[in-house]
Order: structure tokens, then sequence, then C-alpha cells
């Protein structure tokens, strides 16, 4: 208790310990939210108001719920089972995955998202009938402007029949003229391509992200049973940065938390910035009408930035008056800095983009020479699009500052998944000169640049591609020996690759051509500056992103082909898809970080540069949708003014204070147009002004007369960003050898599966589904499980039926040909009839499955899945099932993992472990055992001893010849034993 409500402030405490009914926290920036809403959590918990799977905490980004998680996880002093922190669209989707079939819709239903949303219509557009929003030359353009009014219209909980209902009843006013009948003909078309897109989705056994709302709200009014099985579980309701819920999500919050009402909203509508997403700025502003009796807590202490920046700030957004909280509720929203030092509010103009890019670079360099404190990461410049970020980049490669884009989408244009298509257009089509040549150009080839040139000089004189000239390159009598040799190497690996393309699955063949090519090595290599490490392991997490979009492409196409996926990418490339990324933007390397201010929201910087402060660059020019919804439709209540000034001046607040002590404020004259820019009216409102214009003209270079110097990079050793929780597996891997573990799980490399991990994962997911099937079936009461009231035997579920599942269930991947999947094929069918007849024969009294637990060891959390508990006589039996033939008897270090389960049961299921048992389906063998106090005591102390080794590595190799032998990086790793 004291670690959650010591360190609080009385805004904050009161905000934290609000016992029942609604809460309305205006919080504001820096004022320490996230703190409020996770001890929040902790309290509700440790006061025994509800338990961890009773309380939902609702946010909008995995980021910040994953962040949220992390801080209650910390708070927590005993673990926990469950907790219900996630995005609004993972809430929904979870719901409807277990009660889909109850409105109708099929449980395995996928998840489009932007772009396969376009594929699904683009591929069905002759089903459409458009005229209006459908040119003839170019049929595909409104595509994307239909699905963004699809979107807005699920926000408002629209749907096709009441769009059409709408459209169909529409009255026009009779004294207009012209053209009021095309007017209900473009209505009414919009309407039909509304219910056609719809049924696509539902035909496709596909929804969108609106669908996931609108639909579990669908589900709580037509199923009142349901909605009042979750009413009663969750006790509590928070939900972060309400400013940015549409209307659909607060009906289904609202819906949710009655009648009781134990609904905490925490938001700020000065930083409501994602109407562009459907975000209503109205809800927040309607909160307190609605719920009367809420409570408000009002968060005015910052605990980041300098009361200046905040007087500047504040002074700033109250422009956006009457239509703020302030004003509605008669709140005091101004920010009180706790930070006694003075921070540095300036203002620069320059004659044109170039000096105001370097004033800005100068800047940077010279408050670094002033203070070697300082890295390079306390320095956010924050733009308003995306473009504007090119001139800054190429000016920080100029000066040789590290930098990084942080740019949201772009993953296809990243230099390492540009090699990656390339070599798979090659295998397509071997004479695809463009694709070779950016094969040829690869680093760790090493290919002579004259040679090269060679290469191109003789395809264009012959006539002929690339591939044609490797062929015969040995009579080439000016290329060098080592190109030469190289040449068919390459040659060899795309044949082996072709071949391999024609047998094997997409994601075995992205990882054969990485280890094959020495691509993995190059990214893994010994002899590299900290620069170079940290740009490679960068470009190892795109080739992730990839491996993830590969692999997901394999679930959803039966039979996927490298030409399949090639074509999949064209598509996208034609839709505008450019690749999302997944980025940390608050760990990776020390660099100068540049970001739209959107995706600054939630960070924070030592000092901020916002630059381009001229007109229609900031405030941009109002961009409406293409296709705007009918005011009659729209259901939220709309607030009268300027909401497009009003929503770029929240913008423009937001990136003031994303700052601590530095604040920078940049613009010019010349853009390149033919006119000079006028002054952002920004930049007017904070008084910012001069005689002529409006415009203030600096010096041309305040820094001009004194060389700013880059600093030199501290330290040597690159910096890992450790996982948060441990698990089991981690901690085997860095027993066996710290660098398989930071290979596994830091840099997450990808490896070649193999046929046994398939088929065990088949197995357990078999047994899983028909242990769910079996107990869904016959009720959770194991009283009636496996017979009636009157002891008659009931009829449980075939054997059949767990063929079929197993057929359904079965993983085709990695195995090493037809001859080894047909034997474990044939190896799981008896080991699966085998389990049934002892589960028959045995009886057991299953409790749960694939029970998820977060247990807390010495202060560390280690998470785990325990496959099956059973009742039994005094307390539970815990079992793990094995794929493999029993062994004569168990080991200590066999009994670690179940040993791990005894103590998650014990403390955070609060169960009574009797039994600890390894289930081995080869043979339908057990073995059992049970911990004693000293076990779990030397367990625990081990596992601390082993996490804080990890904390400390530096991950150094550890050879051994048997753990080489079997380890799935000894191909791309320099330490391996001799003869792994």
């Amino acid at each position: 208790m004291d670690d959650i409500l010591t360190k609080l402030n009385k805004e904050q405490k009161e905000a934290v310990t609000h016992s029942e009914g609604p809460l309305l926290i205006v919080a504001g920036a820096g004022t320490g939210k996230t703190t409020v809403i996770t001890n929040r959590i902790a309290w509700l918990i440790n006061e025994n108001k509800a338990k961890s799977d009773e309380i939902l905490a609702l946010t909008f980004t995995d980021k910040a719920a994953g962040e949220m998680e992390e801080r209650v996880d910390r708070l927590l002093p005993y673990g926990y089972v469950d907790l219900w922190i996630s995005t609004f669209h993972s809430f929904a989707e979870r719901i409807l995955k277990q009660h889909a079939i109850d409105i109708g819709l099929p449980n395995d239903f996928k998840l489009l998202n932007q772009t396969e949303q376009w594929l699904l219509v683009r591929q069905n557009l002759d089903k459409f009938d458009l005229d209006y929003y459908k040119p003839l030359g170019n049929p595909t353009k409104f595509i994307h402007a239909l699905l963004k009014h699809f979107s807005r219209a699920k926000d408002e909980v629209i749907g096709p029949e009441e769009y059409l209902e709408y459209a169909e009843g529409l009255k026009l006013d009779k004294d207009l003229s012209g053209d009021q009948g095309d007017e209900k003909s473009r209505l009414l078309e919009i309407a039909n391509a509304y219910h056609i897109y719809e049924q696509l989705l539902l035909d496709n056994n596909a929804l969108d992200f609106g669908d996931l709302i609108n639909y579990t709200l669908k589900l709580f009014q037509k199923r009142p049973k349901i909605l009042e099985k979750y009413r009663k579980q969750f006790k509590y309701i928070l939900v972060d940065e309400f400013q940015d819920t549409n209307w659909a999500q607060y009906e289904l919050i609202k819906l949710l938390s009655a009648p009781k009402n134990n609904l905490t909203v925490v938001g700020d509508d000065d930083q409501s910035i994602y109407k562009f997403r459907g975000a209503s700025i109205s809800n927040i502003l309607q909160f307190k009408k609605d719920y009367l009796n809420a409570k408000e807590v009002v968060l005015v202490n910052n605990y980041r930035s300098t009361q200046d920046i905040l007087d500047t700030a504040y002074k700033f957004i109250k422009q956006n008056n009457p239509n703020r909280l302030e004003a509605e509720l008669g709140i005091n929203k101004k920010l009180k800095s706790q930070s006694k030092e003075k921070g540095e509010i300036e203002r620069y103009h320059g004659q044109d983009l170039d000096n105001e890019v370097d004033w800005v670079i100068n800047k940077i360099l010279d408050l670094k020479n002033k203070n070697k404190n300082l890295s390079w990461s306390d320095f956010g410049i924050l733009v308003r699009a995306n473009n504007s970020a090119n001139i800054f980049i190429r000016d920080m490669i100029k000066h040789g500052i590290p930098y990084q884009f942080m740019a949201m989408r772009g993953l296809y244009n990243k230099p390492i998944i540009l090699d990656t298509l390339a070599y798979f257009k090659l295998l397509d089509n071997y004479h695809e000169s463009p694709a070779m040549y950016r094969i040829l150009t690869l680093p760790f080839l090493n290919i002579d640049n004259k040679d090269l040139m060679e290469l191109n000089y003789q395809a264009k004189k012959d006539s002929e591609s690339l591939y044609q000239v490797l062929k015969k390159v040995s009579s080439i009598s000016s290329i060098k020996t080592e190109t030469i040799e190289m040449a068919g190497k390459i040659l060899s690996l795309i044949e082996k690759h072709t071949s391999l393309a024609k047998e094997k699955n997409l994601s075995e063949l992205f990882i054969s051509i990485f280890k094959d090519t020495g691509y993995l090595g190059y990214l893994n290599r010994k002899d590299r500056t900290v620069e170079e490490e940290e740009k490679d392991r960068e470009a190892l997490g795109y080739l992730q992103q990839l491996y993830k979009k590969i692999t997901a492409f394999e679930i959803d196409y039966p039979d996927p082909k490298l030409q399949d996926f090639m074509a999949l990418m064209e598509l996208e490339r034609e839709s505008g898809e450019e690749g999302s990324l997944s980025l940390n933007l608050e760990a990776g390397p020390d660099v100068v970080k540049i970001m739209t201010v959107h995706s600054a929201k939630g960070l924070e910087f030592e000092y901020v540069f916002i630059p381009n402060l001229v007109d229609r660059r900031f405030p941009t020019t109002e961009r409406r949708d293409p296709i705007e919804l009918p005011d009659d439709l729209i259901k939220e209540i709309i607030p009268e003014g300027d909401l497009h000034l009003e929503e770029e001046r929240r913008l423009f607040y937001v990136a003031m204070t994303r700052a601590r002590r530095g604040l920078y404020f940049t613009s010019a004259s010349d853009y390149g147009g033919a006119r000079k820019k006028k002054l952002s009216r920004f930049l007017i409102e904070l008084g910012y002004e001069d005689k002529e214009q409006g415009i203030m003209v600096s010096k041309q270079n305040d820094f001009a007369e004194e060389k700013v110097e880059v600093p030199a990079k501290v330290g040597k050793e690159p910096t890992y960003v450790l996982p948060k929780r441990f698990s089991f597996t981690q901690i085997a891997a860095f027993k066996k050898c710290p660098l398989q573990y930071k290979f596994a799980h830091i840099l997450k490399i990808p490896v070649l599966g193999k046929g046994p991990m398939s088929f065990g994962k088949t197995i357990h997911n078999t047994l899983e589904r028909f242990l769910k099937l079996v107990l869904e079936r016959h009720g959770s009461s194991q009283k009636n499980l496996f017979g009636d009231k009157n002891g008659k035997e009931k009829n449980l579920s075939t054997k059949e039926e767990l063929l079929d599942i197993y057929k359904e269930e079965w993983i085709d991947s990695w195995y090493e040909g037809k001859w080894q999947k047909d034997k474990y094929y044939k190896q799981g069918q008896e080991s699966l009839l085998n389990f049934y007849n002892k589960f028959i024969k045995d009886k057991p009294a299953v409790q749960s499955l694939e029970q998820d637990f977060n247990a807390k060891i010495s202060g560390i959390t280690m998470k785990g899945k325990i496959d099956r508990i059973d009742k039994i006589e005094g307390g539970v039996e815990i079992i793990d099932y094995k794929t493999g033939k029993s062994k004569e008897e168990l080991r200590s270090e066999d009994k670690i993992q179940l040993l791990l389960y005894q103590i998650a049961a014990r403390d955070v299921l609060g169960l009574k472990p009797k039994k600890l048992t390894y289930y081995y389906l080869d043979d339908n063998k057990e073995l059992s055992f049970i911990g004693e106090e000293k076990d779990l005591v030397k367990l625990e102390d081990n596992i601390a001893k082993a996490i804080a080794k990890i904390k400390g590595s530096n991950f150094e190799a550890t050879p051994n010849l048997h753990v080489c032998k079997y380890c799935d990086y000894k191909d791309i790793c320099e330490y391996k034993a001799s003869g792994a």
C-alpha cells in the first residue's frame, strides 16, 4: 500500500482512492495520468474491492496497454492471474471470439486491416453497383474514400440498414432546383455499397476494426444474459485517453458499466488530436451531463516542463474557449510546474528553408557541446507532416548526427526489405535485372564497383539480362577472379532457392535465404562499431516484421506460393500501402528523433523543436473527408466553431508540452514557392509579430562565427532492451548460452523450425480444443461431466470429433519431407486415441485449461501457461503435456518447469498443488512428483540469480559442443564450438 499511495500528490491520491460511482479525472500534460490509472487498479486489488480479472482498463494503443500492465505488475507483490488491460479493439475481439456465434458471426473470423479491406473491395469491384464513385479512367479511385466513409459510419453506430432507410426516405427541398435527384442517387449508391461491403466481410469470415466495437455493442444489446455476465465480472471500468473515444466506444462502456457505473475516465480535452480517426471530443465534454453525480478530480501538478513553457502553452490553448472543459465546467486547468528551473523558449525566423534547418542543427550541436551529459535522444524535432522531415534528415547525415525518423509506415522502403523483395523477384524471374543489380551491390558480397559497371555494360551491349551475363562471366577478361567466383555462388544459390520455393513454404524459404547467403551472419558479425551494431539491430527488427507478414500470409492462403506473395505485395503497393512499422519510440539507439506531432503524443524530450511554422504548414488547410456523413445521421454532439482550427491548436499544444527545458519555434520566408510565406497564425497568437507582416527576420546564422563540433559518442557498449517479464524458456536459453538468449529473446531472429516443433504445437492445440469442447458441451460442473443426477453415464465427445480437430489443427510446416510428415501424423493419431481411452477410463475432474499466470519471485515477474489443472482429493494436480516417450526417472533439471508451476498455482491461483505430472503422449505414461518447500525456495533463489545475471550480462557466448550442435543460431555464430 505504501508503494501505491505515498508518492502521490493530494489530487492523485484522491483519484486513486475513489471508492464507488463515476469519476472524471481531468489530467493535463505531464501530470502523471498513467500513474493514477495503474495505482488505482493496484489499490482496488489491494483493498479487496476487486480481483485482478474483475477490473477492465481500456486505452488506444498496444504500447499504452503494455506500459499500464508493466506498471501494475510492479505494484502487485504477489502476482496475478489475468489483467484485462487492452485496447478497445482487442477487448472487443476477445469478447467476440467467445460469443460471436450468439449473434450469428463465425468465431474464427479474421480481422482485416485497412489494406486488406482495400484488397477485398478491389477484388470484388464488379459486385458493387457504382456509377458516381467509379470513374471509367480509374475505377479504384474512390475505394479508400468509401472505406473511410464506412468506418466513420461505424464510429456513429450507423449500420447499412439505417443508412439505406435514410437514403430511401430522403425528402429534398422542393424549392431547390438542379441536382437534387442526383444527390439522392449518390446517397443510395453509398448505402448500397455499404451493404455489399458488409456482406462481403461476412462471406469471407472477416470483420474490420469498426465491426469489432459495433458487433460487441450489438451482442450486449441483443443478449442480456451475456451482458449481465460481463457486468458482474467487471466491477470497475477505467478508460485512458477518454478524449480519443468515438461515439460507439462511449456507448459500449456506458452500457457495460451500468447500473453501478463504477466508471473512471481519464483524459484531457486539450490533447484530443485524433478526429481524423473518428475521435469525438464531445464525449469528454458530455460525460458530466451523462453522469450528474460524477466526482471530478483535476490534476494540474506537472512533473515534466518548466513553468515558462507551461504558461506559454496555456496562454495559447485558451483560445479554444468556449469548447474546453475549463470553460464548460468552470474548473482551473492551468498547469503548475514542480521544477524550479527556468526554461528556454526561442523563436527563429530564417530567410529560407535551408537557413531554418541550419539553425536547428547548430542549436542542437551547441546545446550538446555545452552540456556533455545530454544524449542525442534528448532532442526531438516535431514536424506537422512526414514530408517535412526529409530536409532535416539530409542535414543530419551531412553533419554526422545520429538520427531516427520515427515514421509509422514505410517498411517496404527499408533497404533490407528492398533487398529481400529483390531476391524474391529473382526467384520468380531470373531476368529481373534491377533486382539482380541490387543483390550484386550487397556490401558483404564485396563485388568490385568496376566489375559491376562492366557487367552492366555487357548486359546493355548484348541486350541481355544481368543473369545471362553472370552465366558467361568467366569469358569476360576484365572481370576479377573474386567476382567470377562470387557470381558462381550467387547463381548456385538462386538455383537452390528456386527449387526450395517449389517444395517449401515461404517462411522456410525466407530463413534459408538469409542463412545461405550469409546476410544473417553479416548482421551479427564480430568487428562492428556501436553505431553499426545499432543499425544492424534495426535492420533485424525490420526483418522480423516482414517475417510476421509472411507467416500471416501462410495462414490466410491454403497453398501459399512465392508468386502469390509477390502478387499480394504488388496489389498492396497499388493500394498505396507502404508497410506499417512497429517502433518502440522510447527505446532503441541514442539518436535525435524526428517525428510527426501525432507520433510524439505520450513522449517527452529535454528540448523540442517545432519547425515550418508558416501559413498552410502549421496549421494546415482543412481537408474534409472525400465523402462526408449526412448531418442527420451523426449521433455525437458537434461543438460549434472552427473545429479544424481548434484541432490544429490542440496538436500544437501537444507539441509544446512535450518539452522539459527548451522549446524552439522556427520558420522561414522562402520555402521554394513564388511568394514569401506568411507567418503561422499560431506564432501571431503567441505574440510573435513584427511591424511588417508579423515577421521578425533573425540574422542568417547565429552560430556562423563559431564552428560547432559534433560531440564524440559516449560509451562503447550498445544498450539492449530486456524483456519486462521472464519465462522458464528464457532462463533455460540463457543458462545454455547468453549469446543464444540474445539471438532468441532480444534480437528475436527468426529460425528454421523443426518437424517435432510443429507436431508438438499441433498436439497441444488439439487437446486444448477437444477438452474445451467437452467442458462446453457438458457444462463446467464436473459432477455432470461424466454422468447425470441419477449417475447414468453421459456421452462424451467422440473419438471421431477428436481426430477431426486433429486434422484441422495440423501444422504442415517444417517437416523434412513427406515421409517424416506421414510418420508424425500417424503417431499423433495413435497418441490421441490412447489419450482418449485413458481420459474416459480415469474420468479426471478438469478444472482449467491453458491457464496463464504472472508469478512474483523475488520481485521479478515470471510468466507461463499451465496445460491443465485437475481437481484431486485435497487439492489439484498440475499436468504438462510432452510429445515424446517417457523417461525412466526425472532429473532435478527436468523438474524445474513444474516446480515453477507449483509456485504459481499456490501463490497466484490460490490452489493447493498435491501432484505435479508430466504426461508423455507417445507412450501414454505419466511421471509425477510434488516439490517440497526446500525445492521451491531453492528454485526461487536460482531464478533470482539467473535474472540478475541476464540484467548485468553483455551476452558473451559460452561455446559448448553439445549446446552448439543443437543451437538454432550456430550457422550465424562466429563463436560456435569446433565440430558443431
